[in-house]
C-alpha cells in the first residue's frame, strides 16, 4: 500500500505576523505546502491528512480541494485544546497548543498506513519526499517503527544569519542520537557554531532533521501513551511546556526499535518571519527556471 503523509497546519504563526500556511510564495500564488503536496502526489503518496484548526475549516479545505481535484486523496483533521485522550480535560488559563506530538497524534483517525509528517511552512523537496515514501514502504506498517530523512547540513544553511539543527548521530545507517547544536553559521567559507566557549566546524556533510519524520501506526498507541505521561506532568502548567514529537523517537529507541536515517540532498528551506518571505520566493523561482516546477502547479 502508499504510504500517507500528513501536514501540521495549524501552527498560530505568531513570529510571521499572519497565516504563513496560505500566504502566496509561488509565481501563481502558490503556498510552500503546495510544492510539498505536488512532490508528495509524484513521489507516490496515496493520501495527504492536514492538521488544521477548526476557524480554518470555511477557507483552508474549498480551497485545497479545488487546487488539488482528484490527483490524490485528502482529509483533513482539527487540533484543538479539546482534542484529547480519554478522561483529560484542558487545564484553566491553558491557550497554548499541546505541540508536534499533539497535533500528530489527532491525525490517527484517517491514517491506515505507514505515514509521514511534514510541516506546511517547510520546503522539503521532491528527492526528501521519495527517500521517505520508499522508506516507509519498505517497513512492517503492523510493527512498532520510524524512520527520519536526513537533509545535508549545507543544503539547510542560511545565508541571513544562524541556524539551530538537529545533527542526526547514527550507527551502521540507525539513529542514535538527535544532537542539537545551536547558532551555526557560515563564516569565511566555514560552516561553524560555538559551545563552552570554544568554536568548533562543521563539514556541512552531516545528516540534520528538518522534521520530515515517518512512523508505522502502531506508534499512535506510544503517541497516546506518551502525551496521557506529558499531560500528567506538565497538564496543569499552563502555556509552559508543549508535546514535541523527538520525545516520540526517544521512547523508540529506548525500546529498542531501529530508526534508519536515510539522507538526502535535496534542498530545504523554511519561513518564520516575514522578512524570509522574498528569499523563499527566489529559491522557488530558481527552481523553476531549472524546469523542477512548473509555473502554475496545477496548471
Amino acid at each position: 500500500m502508499r504510504p500517507t503523509l500528513v501536514i501540521l497546519a495549524a501552527g498560530m504563526g505568531s513570529r510571521y505576523g499572519g497565516n504563513k500556511q496560505t500566504d502566496s510564495f509561488g509565481p501563481s500564488g502558490e503556498t510552500i505546502m503546495e510544492y510539498t503536496i505536488y512532490d508528495a502526489i509524484k513521489a507516490g503518496y496515496g493520501k495527504i491528512v492536514f492538521v488544521i484548526k477548526r476557524s480554518m475549516k470555511e477557507t483552508f479545505e474549498p480551497i485545497i480541494k479545488e487546487k488539488v481535484g482528484n490527483r490524490i486523496e485528502l482529509a483533513f483533521v482539527y487540533q484543538e485544546l479539546d482534542v484529547l485522550p480519554e478522561g483529560l480535560k484542558v487545564p484553566e488559563g491553558r491557550e497554548k497548543p499541546w505541540g508536534t506530538g499533539h497535533a500528530l497524534w489527532v491525525s490517527k483517525p484517517e491514517v491506515t498506513e505507514a505515514f509521514a509528517m511534514a510541516n506546511a511552512d517547510d520546503f522539503y523537496g521532491y528527492d526528501g519526499l521519495k527517500t521517505m515514501a520508499d522508506t516507509l514502504t519498505s517497513m512492517n506498517n503492523s510493527e512498532l517503527g520510524a524512520c527520519i530523512v536526513g537533509y545535508r547540513l549545507s543544503n539547510t544553511l542560511s545565508d541571513h544569519g544562524s541556524v539551530n539543527r538537529g545533527v542526526c548521530q547514527t550507527e551502521n545507517g540507525y539513529l542514535t542520537e538527535i544532537d542539537e547544536i545551536l547558532n551555526i553559521t557560515k563564516t569565511d567559507g566555514k560552516i561553524i557554531y560555538e559551545k563552552d566557549g570554544e568554536e568548533h566546524e562543521l563539514t556541512g556533510d552531516e545528516p540534520v532533521s528538518m522534521n520530515l519524520m515517518g512512523y508505522t501506526v502502531p506508534v499512535y498507541e506510544v503517541m497516546e501513551k506518551g502525551f496521557i505521561e506529558f499531560w500528567n506532568e506538565h497538564g496543569q502548567e499552563a502555556n509552559k511546556k508543549e508535546y514535541l514529537t523527538p520525545t516520540v523517537f526517544q521512547v523508540l529507541m529506548d525500546k529498542g526499535v531501529k530508526i534508519p536515517v536515510p539522507e538526502t540532498d535535496s534542498p530545504w528551506f523554511g519561513v518564520t518571519y516575514q522578512e524570509d518571505k522574498p528569499l523563499v520566493q527566489q529559491k522557488l523561482k530558481k527552481l523553476i527556471d531549472k524546469g523542477i516546477y512548473p509555473d502554475n502547479l496545477w496548471g
